[in-house]
């Protein structure tokens, strides 16, 4: 009788990795394996990395070398392997594979090889996927790599080039979501704005929505990583005129001063990015704006920090996220002169997050009484009290919570209405609407 082996996954890093965590998932769909949720209970662990930013970085080294362990079959995959696989297998032997991004579509022969069995491993297949997202929501990732080449990111070495999927391919994707009783759809990709421009026929993020909000099934079609001068007046008017489409724009400026931004290798300008925020705020009103920031860039002074927090207060972003700058091997930045000090940096990025959280609490209090609609996604049973998702928050867990309280039971993956009662500086309370 053929061994079946027990499979765990560690999935670390973006929404963009997971996917790919759900197509290895998919690949050990077969009569050999079973996926477990213990690491403990795994004959074989997987660790799909990310090798983002030093701390994501360290995040995977810290995984992988608790995996080991364990003294398992260990194979450890994803962004950080990418980069820095020679390394890696010279500084960690103990790990039994080693699989780049790159190697994708022969993974399945490399673990046949590993186990050393007549198991069947199927090959890679972006229509395959486990979903590890909750029954209603689902990533629909529509490119892979990134030609911005903003001068900080490791991106362009590790996911290449950018790369629309086939246009019928995306359809064809969402449809089989949608089959599985998928809600919630979030459309991801490292420039989700660019898509089709590497296709024919004058395709492009616009063509794809007016397909994708014909597939019965799908309340709520969510889009992230929006590059701002990609985001036109044509999409801003279809999101307004398409109630399905989440009012929802994920923008990470990155920076507000002009030389920062030059040497960010960043198109557009201050005056450009307020253009677009004052576009967005004049025809959808009530719409959400979320953005990133990169504090403690080479060569920021004062004077560029005060600019941010100018240009932050003066647009009163729904939600804000921001990071120090992380100095990366081979990246244009990495060699740049006037690197900021790591305290600077520090002090930087806690001033502009206290100068959000105001922000975010004098926001979140124009909603009380506004009634939203969206799904459940938790309930707590200590307290009786469910979360919701809106158009307000994604599901990423960077945007705060929506709690709310209900007379009458409801499931997961209800459609409800929720009429926001109290407001915090992150988060909204509220109770349901019958």
């Amino acid at each position: 009788m053929e061994k079946k082996y027990k499979v765990g996954l560690i999935s670390l890093g973006c929404a963009k990795n997971l996917v790919d965590s759900e197509m290895i998932l998919g690949m050990l769909n077969s009569s050999n394996f079973e996926v477990v949720n213990s690491i403990e209970k795994s004959d074989v662990i997987i660790v799909n990395t990310c090798g983002f930013i030093e701390d994501s970085k360290k995040e995977s080294i810290e995984n992988i070398l608790d995996v080991i362990s364990y003294n398992k079959v260990t194979v450890v995959t994803g962004c950080l392997v990418e980069r820095y696989k020679d390394e890696l297998k010279e500084a960690i032997p103990e790990v039994d594979l080693w699989v780049a991004i790159k190697d994708y579509p022969h993974f399945n022969e490399m673990l046949m090889a590993l186990l050393k069995q007549s198991v069947e491993v199927n090959q890679i297949n972006p229509f395959v996927r486990m979903l590890s997202t909750p029954p209603y929501m689902a990533y629909l990732r529509i490119s892979e790599g990134c030609n911005n080449c903003c001068s900080y990111c490791a991106i362009p070495l590790i996911r290449g080039r950018f790369r629309s999927r086939p246009f019928d391919d995306v359809i064809l994707e969402a449809n089989m979501l949608a089959k599985e009783g998928i809600k919630e759809l979030v459309v991801i990709s490292q420039d989700t704005t660019r898509y089709g421009s590497d296709l024919k026929d004058d395709i492009n993020i616009v063509t794809l929505l007016k397909e994708l909000v014909k597939i019965p099934g799908f309340i709520s079609i969510r889009l992230l990583y929006l590059y701002p001068d990609e985001i036109s007046e044509e999409l801003i008017d279809f999101i307004k005129d398409n109630k399905i489409i989440a009012p929802y724009f994920d923008i990470p400026f990155q920076h507000s001063s002009d030389k920062i931004l030059k040497a960010m290798n960043r198109r557009g300008t201050n005056a450009d990015y307020q253009q677009l925020i004052d576009l967005i705020r004049k025809k959808i009103p009530h719409a959400i704006i979320r953005t990133t920031y990169i504090v403690g860039f080479p060569g920021e002074t004062d004077d560029d920090f005060v600019n941010l927090v100018a240009f932050t207060r003066k647009n009163h972003f729904d939600h804000m996220g921001a990071f120090k700058y992380s100095r990366e091997e081979g990246t244009t930045s990495f060699d740049m002169d006037n690197q900021v000090d790591e305290a600077l940096k520090t002090g930087r990025l806690n001033k502009i997050m206290d100068v959000q959280k105001k922000i975010s609490y004098e926001n979140n209090k124009t909603h009380i009484g506004e009634i939203m609609e969206g799904i459940v996604i938790g309930f707590n049973p200590s307290n009786n009290t469910y979360s919701l998702r809106s158009y307000w928050n994604a599901p990423d867990d960077i945007d705060g919570t929506i709690t709310f309280t209900s007379e009458n039971k409801v499931d997961i993956g209800d459609v409800v209405k929720v009429k926001i009662t109290n407001a915090f500086v992150y988060d909204l309370y509220g109770t349901l609407v019958n």
